[in-house]
């Protein structure tokens, strides 16, 4: 069976009626989850009277950012900008979606299976000192320096194949030479990060901007030339994958071309490189792409016989 985490309670954190972020999403995954698969196991995630995860927030978020965001909850919310509002639960709600990640790396290293996190917020786009893009704690980077605490980990890489530049992500683990970053996005789009250029430290950083209106041809050879390649040369013992669906043709706040097709074949390919993989929901806006998109990353991750 695939292990989902998944709590209601993620669906409390919400934006006025507007915006693209919204409880539905999930609400549409799940119900598409259960209309053609029987075989996933549900996990609730790890509650925060269990486990608080502040200690590993504190070490990559700034005290300023994190009180402000807590004070911010605690006064009925607002927004941190023009993209990223803040409930009165969104805080509490941000630290479950930590905890769910956290939670997956424990599960897929104690199974040696791929897991799904089906949480919200997403995290991709929040810097040590601020959130944006409508992320509020950088989950994926998070649980990444997590991994690096448990034993057996020495390598984590992190694939983005959302088609917004993970630019929180890359700006914390950028300078770690025990953690890769590798990102397929839109070009000149939304944070206006992300360029080829840019190698990391340690060269481990893969950054693979793509022409508004790339197709799956072009995105799955441009897979298959580099990212491959990369992800090869180092050689994880844990991958994680900021698994945004926005590069989906119907997706409204992209212009990459894929199809869910794709996003199976995606999986397959990480897949044959290693089972050890923690999938975590960044963005996809378009309800019936998205669910479709999940369903198909999770048809290959059934456990091998």
């Amino acid at each position: 069976m695939v292990t989902v985490i998944y709590s209601d309670k993620f669906l409390e954190h919400r934006a006025p009626s507007f915006h693209f972020e919204t409880p539905e999403r999930l609400r549409t995954i799940v119900q598409k989850l259960h209309t053609v698969s029987e075989d996933i196991q549900w996990q609730e995630p790890t509650s925060l009277e269990q486990r608080s995860p502040l200690p590993l927030l504190q070490a990559i978020h700034t005290p300023e950012y994190l009180d402000g965001l807590k004070q911010l909850a605690d006064k009925g919310g607002g927004w941190l900008d023009a993209d990223t509002f803040v409930a009165e639960p969104s805080y509490e709600v941000a630290l479950l979606a930590v905890n769910a990640w956290l939670d997956g790396v424990d599960r897929v290293l104690e199974g040696h299976q791929p897991v799904f996190v089906l949480a919200r917020p997403p995290g991709h786009h929040a810097l040590p000192a601020r959130g944006m893009g409508f992320c509020l704690l950088a989950n994926g980077a998070i649980a990444a320096y997590y991994a690096l605490q448990q034993p057996g980990i020495q390598r984590v890489a992190i694939l983005d194949w959302d088609v917004h530049h993970g630019n929180g992500t890359q700006a914390i683990v950028e300078n770690h030479a025990n953690i890769a970053y590798c990102s397929l996005h839109e070009g000149d789009h939304y944070p206006y990060t992300g360029s080829a250029e840019e190698k990391g430290v340690y060269g481990n950083i893969l950054n693979i901007p793509l022409l508004a209106g790339t197709g799956s041809q072009d995105y799955r050879q441009q897979f298959s030339d580099q990212v491959i390649p990369f992800l090869e040369a180092f050689n994880p013992d844990l991958l994680m994958i900021s698994a945004g669906y926005d590069s989906h043709a119907a997706d409204p706040l992209g212009d990459i071309n894929l199809q869910a097709s794709d996003y199976q074949w995606l999986t397959e390919q990480c897949l044959a490189l290693t089972r050890q993989i923690v999938f975590g929901l960044e963005g996809g806006y378009h309800l019936g792409a998205l669910a479709d998109s999940v369903a198909a990353t999770l048809a290959p991750c059934h456990p091998k016989a």
